[in-house]
């Protein structure tokens, strides 16, 4: 993923459990704000896909977990296209401890395009199928301050 959108985040008090580590659910609010700050880059925004008369609806996500992630931790996103079909696509989503490099977390998400008055499934534009492999590709975005 050397050419990976990579975004960098802090973990939040208020994300961990009593065991005093990232609650496995909040990986899907790290997915998502991965995901959604990769179409920003990518395509200029959620609003902008809107505009353009699309719509994504999650229909498919799988997390696997390799090691804790603690409060105050910074985290490094990248997300990367892994396939692209007719009328839905899949991201990879790796979680790496930024400051030791530990992998804490491994997702996939698979995404359907959808015509945003309607909610039916379209097949993806080249143009937008490009924006997505491409329009992201080794930016970084720093929200960990």
């Amino acid at each position: 993923m050397d050419q990976a959108f990579e975004l960098l985040f802090r973990v939040r008090y208020g994300e961990c459990d009593a065991q005093g580590v990232v609650f496995n659910a909040r990986y899907g609010d790290y997915v998502d704000l991965a995901v959604t700050e990769y179409q920003r880059a990518a395509v200029g925004g959620y609003q902008e896909l809107v505009r353009m008369g699309y719509e994504t609806q999650v229909v498919r996500m799988l997390t696997e977990w390799k090691s804790p992630a603690r409060y105050d931790d910074v985290l490094k996103a990248t997300v990367a296209p892994s396939h692209f079909g007719n009328t839905s696509f899949s991201l990879t989503i790796v979680f790496v401890n930024a400051a030791t490099g530990a992998l804490i977390a491994t997702s996939q998400g698979t995404y359907v395009l959808l015509n945003a008055e309607t909610f039916t499934k379209l097949s993806i534009p080249a143009e937008l199928k490009r924006a997505l492999q491409e329009g992201a590709q080794g930016k970084k975005f720093n929200q960990a301050g």
